[in-house]
C-alpha cells in the first residue's frame, strides 16, 4: 500500500531568504500559528517576491488551512472544485482557483517539498482542468442556445468532438510557473451532416474564441493562463478551431520541421481527449519519418539561429538581462538538442516518442543515440535552469526567463533560492557555458579538413556534371552535398584505384531519386562516407543498388549494427513482433522487404569489412532468409483465410532445399522452396469462398511465393525456385504428404533423392514439418544401390557440365572438380551412407566409407569447397563479372583474393585451378570414370 504523503511542514528541506525583512515579517503576519519553518518560508517568499507577498496576504485564510496537511490534498481540492465549475462562475471560479494553486505551487516548491517534476505537473494538471472546464462549459452553453448542432444521431462526442491539444511544455507537462498555454483547437467534422458542417464550424470557433477569452482576460482577479493558438496549421490564414480532416490534410502535404518537433509534444489536453488521441495517432508519419532524418539537425539549427537573430540573443554579452531561455546554453538549447535526436530516430525507435524533456534524455541516453554523461549534464542543467526560471517569474508573476539587469534584482532572485547572490551568478555562467559547448558541438560540428583534393582533369569533368544530377536538383541538397564533397573527394584518394571507385561513386549518385536526407546523413555521419568509398572501391553493382536503396544506410547507425548476430529464432521473433503490430497485408509485405533490406546490408558489411568470414557470412543470410519466410508465413496465411477459410487439416510447412536447406546462402542466392501439406481427410476449407483440399494449399503456395517474389514498392523480398518438387515443373504447386511419401518411395529420381540430403523445414506449420524432416532421415537411410547412385550422380555432372561449363578462371561454381561437382559427390555421400548431415562437410566426413575416400581425399575436397565457397561469396557481393580477372576493378581483386585467404588475384587464380583439378581427380576415380566433365 502507498504511504500517504506528510503534512507540508514535514518535509521542508530548505527555504528562501527575504530581501527586505520588514516586508517578510509583514506577509507572515496572520500566520502566527503555523510552525517556525512555515512562518520562515511566509517571510522569505513575501519578502523577495512582490508577487507572492500579495497572494499570500489575499489568500492567508485559505493558505493556512491548505499548509495544515499535504499540498497535494489542497492541489485535489482545487481541481476538484474547478471541475464542478458552471458558466457563471467560470471566470471568477478558474481565477481564484489560479491564485491559490500558484501559491500553494509556489511555497511547495521554495520549500522544497515538490520536485521539478511535481512544480511542473501540478501546473499542468490544472492548465490541463481550466482548459476542460470552458470547453465543456462553453460547448454545452452554445448548444443550449441552439448556436450549435448536436452530432449526427448515436454519434456520442464529449465537448461535441471537439478537443484542445497541448502543445510545447503543457503538451510534456513541464509547464513554466507563469507561462502561457500553447493550443491546437480542433473538431471532429465526420461527427456532423454536410447541411449542419458549416454551423458547427462557426460555433466551435466562437467557443475557442470566447474560451481564449475567459481564461487570458486580466480582471479584478487576475487571470488564467495566457493563451496562444497561433501553433495551429497556417494560422494566419486558418480560423481558430479547424477541423481535424482539414489538419491531417495539411501537415501530410505543408508541415515543415519546426512543426514535426513541436509535435513531439503535442497531447490531447481537453475536450473529446479520445478523439484528439486518434487524431494524433493518424498525424504520427508527419512528425516520426521512418527513415532516420538526419536533415532535421540542419532545419533546427537554421530555427536556433534565427529565433537568437530575431531576439538579439547572437551574443554572450554578459548576464544581466540574459535569456536563459532562448539564449546560447539555454533551456531551448537543451530541449532542441533532445527533439533533433529524437526526430533523427524516433520513427524507427517508438520507445523515443517521449514527450518528457528529462525523460526523452535518459532515453536516448540508453538507446546510445547520446553519450550517458552528455545526458547527464544536460539533465541536471536543464533542471537547474528550469528552477532559476521560475524563481525569475515568481517576482511579478511575469512571462519572462531574462535575468534582472541590476543588483537588487540579482539579489532577489538569489534569496529566493537560499543562495549568495555572487555564488549564483557562478553557478549559471557554468551552466550556459557547458550547454552551449555540448549543443554547438551537435548542431554545428567541426568542418575542418572541408577543402576538397585537387582533381585531375578527368576527375574533374565527373564531378562538374553531378550538379546535373536529380539528387542535386534543389538548393538545400547543394547546400548538404557542398558540407560533404570534400571529404568525399579526400577519401577516394585512399580507394585502391580512385579514378575507379570516383566512377563508381558517380554511379551511384546518378542513381539517387533525391538527396537532402542521404546527404544530411552523411554530413552528420562521416563513417558513411568511409563506407560507400570502401563499397564503390569493390562493388559496382552494390553501389547502385545503394543509390535505389539509401534508406539501408539508416540500419548502420541505428545502434546495433556492429553487435552480435542475434541468430535465425531471434530474427524471426523480432519481424514477427513487428508484422503483428501492422494490420494492412500490404504495409506488412513492404515492411518485410526494408527489414530484411536492412539485415542483408549488414552481413554485406561486414564481410566487405572483414568483420566476418564467407562461411559466417553464408550461415548468416541463411539466417535471414529462413527468419523472413518463418515470419511471412502467418500473415499470408491469414490473409489467404480470409477468404477461404483456416487451412484444413494439419495445414502446410515449407522445406527449403538446395543451400536454404544447408544453411548457407550469397549475397544474390535465390530460394529452392518446395511445400508440403496434410490434409488429414479435410475435404473442402471453411471460409467466405470455400476452396477444395487440394487447390486451397496450391494457392495457398503461390499466394506464399507471390508474397515472396513480387515487387511491391519496397522491391522484392527474394526470388524464388519450386523446381526441385515431386515431377519438376510438371508436379503440383503444393504435395499432400502421403503422395510425397509414395512419391520419393516408389517413383523418385537419384536426383530428387539427392535434393533431400539437404532439405529443411523452414516455415509454415512446425510439427508437420519435423515430421516431414523425419521422413527425409527415412529416405536417404533407406538401402541405396551404390553402382546406381554413382551412375546416376555421373550421368547428372555431364549434364550439368554441357548445360552449364565453366565460366571462367575464377568460376567457383562450374567446371570439372569445382564447387557444384564436389556438392554433388558430397550428396551421393550422404545418400550413400544414411547422413543427416546438410553441409558439405559433415556429408563428406559421413560417406567416406560408402565412397572410398580416405581422409587425404576428405581433406583435398573439404578445402577445395572451402575455397570456392569463399571466392563465390565474395564474387557474388561484387557483382556480375566477378568470374572474369580483367572485368574486375582494383579493389574488387584486393577484396574476393583477400576473401579467400589472402595473396592477389594471380595466386587466387593458380590455387582454384590446383584445387579444382584435385578434386576433379578424386570424383574421376570415385565414379569409375563415367563422370567426365572434359
Amino acid at each position: 500500500m502507498t504511504q500517504a504523503p506528510g503534512p507540508f511542514s514535514e518535509r521542508m528541506t530548505r527555504g528562501p531568504n527575504a530581501l527586505d525583512a520588514e516586508r517578510g515579517r509583514e506577509s507572515a503576519e496572520g500566520y502566527g500559528d503555523l510552525a517556525a519553518p512555515m512562518r520562515d518560508l511566509i517571510a522569505g517568499a513575501g519578502g523577495s517576491s512582490p508577487f507572492l507577498k500579495t497572494l499570500i496576504e489575499r489568500e492567508r485564510d485559505w493558505c493556512i488551512e491548505a499548509l495544515d496537511g499535504p499540498p497535494e490534498a489542497a492541489r485535489d481540492a482545487l481541481l476538484e472544485g474547478v471541475a464542478a465549475l458552471d458558466e457563471p462562475r467560470l471566470k471568477s471560479g478558474l481565477r481564484e482557483a489560479r491564485r491559490r494553486i500558484a501559491l500553494l505551487t509556489a511555497l511547495a516548491d521554495l520549500g522544497g517539498v515538490w520536485s521539478l517534476e511535481d512544480v511542473t505537473g501540478t501546473l499542468t494538471d490544472f492548465a490541463d482542468a481550466s482548459v476542460d472546464r470552458a470547453i465543456i462549459c462553453l460547448v454545452e452553453g452554445l448548444v443550449r442556445r441552439g448556436k450549435l448542432p448536436a452530432p449526427k444521431e448515436g454519434m456520442a462526442a464529449r465537448a461535441g468532438g471537439m478537443v484542445a491539444i497541448a502543445m510545447g511544455k503543457m503538451g510534456a507537462f513541464e509547464l513554466n510557473y507563469s507561462s502561457d498555454i500553447d493550443l491546437i483547437c480542433l473538431f471532429d467534422d465526420s461527427l456532423y451532416s454536410a447541411d449542419d458542417y458549416h454551423d458547427a464550424r462557426a460555433g466551435f470557433v466562437r467557443a475557442t474564441r470566447t474560451m481564449a477569452q475567459v481564461l487570458s482576460d486580466f480582471t479584478a482577479d487576475g487571470y488564467v493562463f495566457r493563451t496562444d493558438l497561433r501553433l495551429r496549421p497556417d494560422a494566419s490564414v486558418t480560423p481558430v478551431c479547424l477541423p481535424m480532416e482539414a489538419a491531417e490534410r495539411y501537415y501530410e502535404s505543408l508541415g515543415r520541421t519546426w512543426e514535426r518537433a513541436a509535435h513531439i509534444k503535442a497531447r490531447a489536453a481537453a475536450g473529446d481527449i479520445a478523439r484528439g488521441e486518434t487524431y494524433l495517432e493518424h498525424i504520427s508519419p508527419f512528425v516520426w519519418r521512418r527513415n532516420l532524418d538526419f536533415a532535421a539537425i540542419q532545419d533546427t539549427q537554421d530555427m536556433r539561429l534565427k529565433i537568437r537573430e530575431h531576439k538579439g540573443l547572437s551574443g554572450k554579452a554578459g548576464l544581466p538581462g540574459y535569456d536563459i531561455k532562448l539564449g546560447p546554453g539555454g533551456i531551448r538549447e537543451i530541449e532542441f538538442f533532445t527533439q533533433t535526436r529524437q526526430l533523427i530516430s524516433g520513427g524507427r525507435d517508438p520507445d523515443l516518442r517521449l514527450r518528457g524533456t528529462v525523460e526523452a534524455l535518459a532515453r536516448l541516453a540508453e538507446k546510445g543515440w547520446v553519450e550517458d554523461d552528455a545526458a547527464g549534464i544536460l539533465t541536471d542543467d536543464y533542471r537547474a535552469h528550469r528552477e532559476l526560471e521560475h524563481r525569475i517569474q515568481m517576482i511579478n508573476d511575469q512571462q519572462t526567463a531574462r535575468l534582472p539587469r541590476d543588483d537588487e534584482g540579482m539579489s532577489r532572485i538569489a534569496c529566493l533560492m537560499g543562495q549568495e547572490t555572487d555564488a549564483l551568478r557562478a553557478d549559471i555562467a557554468a551552466r550556459l557555458e557547458r550547454v552551449s559547448a555540448l549543443t554547438d558541438d551537435f548542431f554545428a560540428p567541426e568542418t575542418q579538413s572541408r577543402k576538397a583534393p585537387d582533381l585531375s582533369p578527368a576527375a574533374k569533368k565527373i564531378v562538374e556534371r553531378w550538379s546535373s544530377y536529380p539528387a542535386l536538383r534543389s538548393h538545400r541538397a547543394v547546400e548538404l552535398f557542398d558540407r560533404v564533397r570534400p571529404a568525399l573527394l579526400s577519401r577516394l584518394e585512399r580507394a585502391t584505384n580512385p579514378d575507379e571507385a570516383l566512377a563508381h561513386i558517380d554511379g551511384f549518385l546518378a542513381g539517387l531519386p533525391a538527396g537532402v536526407q542521404l546527404f544530411a546523413l552523411f554530413d552528420s555521419n562521416p563513417q558513411l562516407v568511409d563506407l560507400i568509398v570502401d563499397i564503390a572501391d569493390v562493388s559496382p553493382e552494390l553501389a547502385r543498388y545503394l543509390s535505389r536503396n539509401s534508406a539501408v544506410f539508416d540500419a548502420v547507425i541505428g545502434g546495433s549494427f556492429f553487435a552480435s548476430w542475434p541468430g535465425e529464432a531471434a530474427l524471426a521473433s523480432e519481424l514477427t513482433a513487428h508484422l503483428t503490430e501492422i494490420d494492412d497485408y500490404e504495409r506488412q509485405l513492404d515492411f518485410a522487404r526494408v527489414w530484411r533490406r536492412e539485415w542483408h546490408f549488414r552481413v554485406g558489411v561486414h564481410l566487405l569489412r572483414g568483420l566476418i568470414d564467407a562461411d559466417t557470412a553464408g550461415a548468416q543470410y541463411a539466417d535471414l532468409a529462413s527468419a523472413a519466410l518463418s515470419a511471412l508465413a502467418g500473415p499470408v496465411i491469414s490473409e489467404f483465410a480470409k477468404k477461404h477459410g483456416a487451412p484444413p487439416g494439419r495445414g502446410v510447412a515449407f522445406l527449403g532445399m538446395g543451400s536454404l536447406g544447408a544453411g548457407r546462402l550469397t549475397a544474390a542466392s535465390d530460394l529452392d522452396l518446395i511445400a508440403i501439406y496434410d490434409p488429414a481427410g479435410a475435404e473442402t476449407s471453411g471460409g467466405r469462398r470455400p476452396l477444395p483440399t487440394r487447390s486451397y494449399y496450391a494457392r495457398l503456395t503461390q499466394a506464399f511465393v507471390t508474397a515472396i517474389t513480387a515487387q511491391t514498392a519496397e522491391g522484392r523480398l527474394y526470388e524464388v525456385d519450386m523446381r526441385l518438387r515431386p515431377s519438376g515443373k510438371q508436379g503440383p504447386v503444393a504435395t499432400a504428404i502421403e503422395a510425397f511419401r509414395t512419391y520419393q518411395r516408389d517413383e523418385a529420381w537419384t536426383w530428387e533423392h539427392l535434393a533431400l540430403t539437404r532439405a529443411r523445414p523452414v516455415a509454415g506449420n512446425a510439427a508437420l514439418g519435423s515430421e516431414v524432416d523425419r521422413f527425409r532421415t527415412e529416405v536417404i537411410c533407406a538401402p541405396h544401390d551404390c553402382a546406381k547412385v554413382l551412375s546416376d550422380v555421373a550421368d547428372m555432372r555431364r549434364r550439368l557440365a554441357e548445360a552449364k561449363p565453366l565460366q571462367g578462371p575464377l568460376d567457383p561454381k562450374f567446371g570439372p572438380g569445382r564447387m557444384q561437382d564436389i556438392e554433388l559427390l558430397a550428396q551421393a555421400a550422404a545418400l550413400l551412407s544414411g547422413s543427416p548431415a546438410r553441409r558439405v562437410p559433415g556429408q563428406l566426413e559421413d560417406g567416406a566409407v560408402a565412397l572410398g575416400l580416405d581422409p587425404a581425399d576428405r581433406t583435398a575436397l573439404a578445402r577445395a569447397h572451402v575455397l570456392f565457397w569463399q571466392v563465390q561469396s565474395a564474387a557474388r557481393l561484387i557483382g556480375p563479372g566477378a568470374n572474369t580477372p580483367d572485368a574486375l576493378g582494383d579493389g574488387a581483386r584486393k577484396f574476393l583474393a583477400t576473401t579467400a585467404g589472402g595473396g592477389d588475384l594471380d595466386d587466387l587464380t593458380a590455387r582454384m585451378a590446383g584445387a579444382a583439378a584435385a578434386g576433379e581427380a578424386i570424383l574421376e576415380r570415385v565414379l569409375g570414370g563415367a563422370g567426365s566433365a572434359a
